[in-house]
């Protein structure tokens, strides 16, 4: 306890109609603070005729005050939609006590009247800057605010613009992908390589893919992907495959390496070539041609024979092969793949490199040598 010194000295008067009765007054100045709010305030009065020497007396301060408030509860992780619910808090300290406003910015209803504000579970519809005010009969508090995000997972609205599309040979493609999510997702087109199992090609990593020069190599099943994350956590969608048809005249596929369409055989042994070719309508006439020679699909003549085409792993792919038995000198020449359909022709040569002729030559020039030195070593 905090003793008080009086604001005046105590002053002592009889009563008007009893002159024999003294009554004693003391005042005391007490700061009418939220702080003193409920402080008890006691008189000691002291007179030796009192039983006990003493007689308190007591009163609660009763402060009134506009309301303070503070907010809890604001969300320290991101809030998943459907996953997560959010209790957002507005305490007010007021005297007399205050009624509590939650409004949401942008609309125009009260959000909420309670002193607690409950998003269970949260959603999208539930993002949004809110505020919360108190008041009372002395006064009004200030405005305090919290922005409410709402992440959730990606979910493509829109992949095409069809199914399925067809696109002539060289000519452009596009497909477009919209996926919806918070945060903005990111995308990425693969396309399904067919007759290699699940291999997938990256094709893009925008929204729209753009394809300039449609080639074989591109027909086949395409998939956007989006993704975001949340709290840390891969959230991903796949669309609808959209297949891409290609149409047009043959294209003998032709290879990146070093050493261009090389084929190597030693004299003596068997080659075979082989091209890939690709057309959509399926080719009406596939031949090989070297020198004057022309050999059909499944012709053969002499040392030659030509298969029939026959399905690559790729859709409206086709492997042409020629057979050489008994390769030699003569035999190494390029040789030409003619493939037509009713769309157009592609001629597309592959080389054959027959090895052994020369390197025998010269390891029996290396062996006359060594015995030509050996003959003049044994003379001296």
């Amino acid at each position: 306890e905090q003793e008080l010194l009086p604001l005046h000295p105590q002053t002592n008067s009889t009563e008007p109609d009893n002159p024999r009765t003294w009554s004693a007054a003391s005042v005391v100045q007490v700061p009418a603070t939220r702080e003193k709010h409920g402080t008890t305030l006691k008189c000691l009065a002291f007179h030796e005729s009192y039983p006990a020497r003493a007689i308190p007396v007591e009163a609660r301060l009763d402060v009134r005050y506009a309301p303070t408030i503070r907010l809890m509860g604001e969300p320290q992780i991101d809030l998943e939609e459907g996953k997560d619910s959010l209790v957002l808090r507005c305490e007010a300290d007021a005297n007399p006590q205050a009624s509590i406003v939650w409004r949401r910015a942008g609309r125009s209803e009260i959000a909420s009247l309670q002193e607690a504000l409950n998003l269970r579970p949260i959603s999208r519809r539930d993002a949004g800057l809110y505020t919360c005010q108190a008041q009372n009969s002395v006064g009004t508090s200030e405005t305090l605010s919290v922005q409410i995000d709402v992440k959730y997972p990606p979910r493509i609205t829109t992949a095409g613009p069809d199914r399925h599309t067809t696109a002539p040979l060289f000519s452009p493609a596009a497909f477009e992908c919209i996926a919806e999510g918070n945060p903005l997702p990111t995308y990425k087109w693969v396309q399904r390589v067919p007759g290699y199992g699940n291999a997938v090609m990256d094709r893009g990593s925008e929204p729209r893919l753009v394809i300039n020069n449609v080639t074989y190599d591109y027909q086949g099943e395409y998939e956007c992907r989006a993704t975001n994350y949340i709290n840390g956590q891969e959230r991903s969608v796949t669309s609808e495959p959209i297949q891409l048809q290609v149409v047009g005249a043959p294209l003998v596929l032709r290879t990146n390496s070093e050493n261009g369409h090389t084929v190597s055989v030693r004299r003596g042994e068997s080659a075979t070539i082989s091209l890939v070719v690709c057309a959509d309508p399926r080719p009406r006439h596939v031949a090989w041609e070297w020198g004057s020679l022309r050999l059909e699909a499944g012709a053969g003549v002499g040392r030659y024979r030509v298969d029939d085409v026959i399905q690559d792993n790729r859709e409206d792919c086709y492997l042409a092969t020629l057979h050489i038995t008994d390769a030699n000198m003569q035999d190494a020449r390029p040789y030409y793949l003619v493939v037509e359909n009713e769309r157009g022709v592609d001629r597309h040569a592959i080389n054959l490199r027959v090895e052994g002729m020369f390197a025998g030559l010269k390891l029996l020039f290396i062996i006359h040598f060594m015995i030509f030195v050996c003959t003049r070593n044994v003379s001296f």
